[in-house]
């Protein structure tokens, strides 16, 4: 029997990449496409495709504000999204004192005409949100698998690289053109030598971002520790009184609104006041006159540059204590930019400014390295390729492990048989998933109800429902030819990714009149157009990739 610390290694390697290696793959390529989220937006958002190059510079006082008094005179408060390249609309929303959740809507940034709702989830609202917590909010339960898969993750780069002989040598290796079983696992070795830095940092800041949601009392610790009589108070209260306190606690939490505020306690609110300077001013309840908001605008974008001011939340807009804060951009910059500058509403007086501190800039750098939302696109193209490398050093783990067990056992073993389902469903099935996503929202063409379901929610059902078809066709293929059943369903849902990718990109032309031709040389417009090419893209590989399948199935079945 083998022993050693490489041997431990080697079995560690193989069973995390066993266990966690399909829920990785679903969080690098949703993750991988969240880079170009807002791009994605655009191409199912047709109504904000808007282009930024002609739109004249809004004026806030002008503009905005009597559209905001119009719409509620009696808002506690403002928030306006200024126009920008990526968000190419003005966004306003208001709170009132009727209704905790803020209303919020999107304005052309030229005509200010509402613009129609979009929908649709699009990518930043289900993509996105799908690689941080899978759509499983309850408890926080997707955010804690995908941090368990993040540990796992680490675990698979590092005793990759500990059970890895030839590393030098293999690094400058890759026999595409012998046979498949070595070219596969020439790509897993050299994506795991080369992006090994990326992955390595994309995995750990992922985990430290999320720090609220795995260490949820971190705050209430320290904040104890700063303010010790709180806790000496909260000892001193009789049982009965701590027990009626529960009850009533208990109670209030069956509303849709204590629920929407559970684990929001004080020490976190003072924390997120202190660490990122959003705090909410009380009112006075004396009325005053909202102060000219441009000239701060202005002076703030002549010291820190053009653009600088992406966002102006105004608070208690018509009382004498009232606060206008001005949020930095974090456009020309890879941390997350959490300065903001604060004003009298009354007065227009300089009320403080908020900096973040030497320890809370670390944490804004891990960050905004996680969420890359910076203006830099090459930067942005190099983290999308990266991505992509980090998928295909996922899916070549799994095809090696099966690959070398197919030619043993002709996958007559369950486990086998089981694995070739599990990595058909965890590779194909998501990206076969997502196209049948974009085909959804084409075909939808962003109406509000489709039989009787609402169409937001009906694209998120066919994702899901294309998924699970793709894991039950995995199945049958396997189940009929138990040796060569998987390379089959491989190359058929090589070709259904090719037909839904061509699909989405016709049914964009058709629903919306932006074609490529337009959209590249007429009235160019590079988000649409560079989803568009990327569908082209996938439909060749795609196309390629089942080619290769049937040649591969044919010396199969010959041997």
């Amino acid at each position: 029997m083998k022993t050693g610390f490489r041997f431990s290694m080697s079995a560690l390697h193989t069973w995390a990449g066993l266990l966690l290696s399909g829920l990785l793959f679903a969080i690098f390529w949703t993750g991988t496409l969240s880079v170009f989220d807002k791009e994605i937006d655009r191409w199912m958002m047709p109504q904000t495709r808007i282009n930024m190059d002609t739109a004249p510079k809004l004026s806030v006082d002008r503009d905005i504000v009597p559209l905001l008094n119009s719409l509620s005179e009696s808002a506690t408060a403002w928030s306006i999204v200024l126009p920008s390249e990526r968000k190419p609309f003005l966004g306003l929303g208001y709170d009132t004192k009727e209704s905790h959740i803020a209303k919020r809507n999107s304005f052309h940034p030229v005509t200010l005409d509402q613009l129609p709702a979009s929908n649709t989830r699009g990518a930043s609202r289900f993509i996105y949100p799908f690689h941080h917590n899978l759509t499983l909010r309850k408890s926080n339960i997707g955010a804690w698998l995908v941090g368990i898969a993040s540990i796992g993750m680490l675990c698979l780069l590092v005793s990759g690289i500990v059970i890895h002989r030839r590393l030098f040598t293999d690094f400058f290796s890759f026999r595409v053109w012998r046979s498949f079983s070595r070219g596969n696992l020439d790509a897993h070795n050299l994506t795991g030598v080369l992006l090994f830095p990326f992955t390595l940092v994309i995995t750990l800041s992922g985990l430290m971002i999320a720090h609220l949601i795995y260490f949820p009392k971190a705050p209430d610790a320290v904040y104890e520790q700063m303010h010790p009589q709180s806790a000496a108070h909260t000892q001193k209260t009789p049982a009965k009184e701590i027990t009626s306190l529960r009850q009533k606690i208990d109670n209030k939490s069956k509303t849709p609104k204590a629920r929407e505020g559970a684990g929001n306690s004080p020490a976190r609110r003072r924390f997120i006041g202190e660490s990122q300077g959003r705090v909410t001013p009380k009112a006075s309840g004396e009325f005053a006159t909202i102060t000219s908001i441009d000239p701060l605008i202005t002076a703030t974008e002549e010291e820190l540059g053009r653009g600088a001011v992406y966002m102006v939340r105004v608070s208690n807009p018509a009382d004498a204590e009232g606060v206008i804060a001005l949020r930095l951009s974090s456009d020309k910059s890879v941390a997350q930019n959490m300065d903001n500058r604060r004003f009298s509403v009354a007065t227009g007086a300089d009320l403080d400014h908020f900096e973040s501190s030497s320890v809370t800039n670390v944490f804004n750098f891990l960050a905004g390295m996680h969420y890359v939302q910076f203006d830099h696109w090459p930067l942005r193209w190099f983290y999308f390729i990266a991505g992509l490398g980090a998928c295909v050093l996922i899916a070549t783990g799994l095809l090696h492990w099966t690959q070398a067990r197919n030619q043993k056992h002709d996958g007559t073993r369950f486990s086998i048989s089981f694995m070739n389902v599990h990595n058909l469903s965890a590779v194909m099935g998501i990206i076969v998933a997502t196209g049948a996503f974009l085909v959804a929202n084409r075909l939808f063409n962003n109406s509000v109800h489709f039989a009787g379901v609402l169409v937001p929610d009906l694209e998120v059902y066919v994702f899901f429902s294309v998924w699970m078809c793709c894991v039950l066709h995995g199945v049958i293929r396997v189940l009929i030819n138990k040796r060569s059943g998987y390379i089959k369903a491989w190359g058929e849902q090589c070709w259904a990714i090719a037909f839904i990718a061509i699909s989405a990109v016709v049914l964009n032309w058709l629903t919306t009149g932006d074609h490529l031709i337009k959209t590249l040389f007429k009235d160019t417009y590079w988000p649409v157009a560079t989803i568009d090419l990327l569908l082209i893209s996938s439909a060749a590989i795609a196309i390629f990739a089942a080619r290769k399948l049937s040649a591969n199935l044919k010396l199969n079945i010959g041997r």
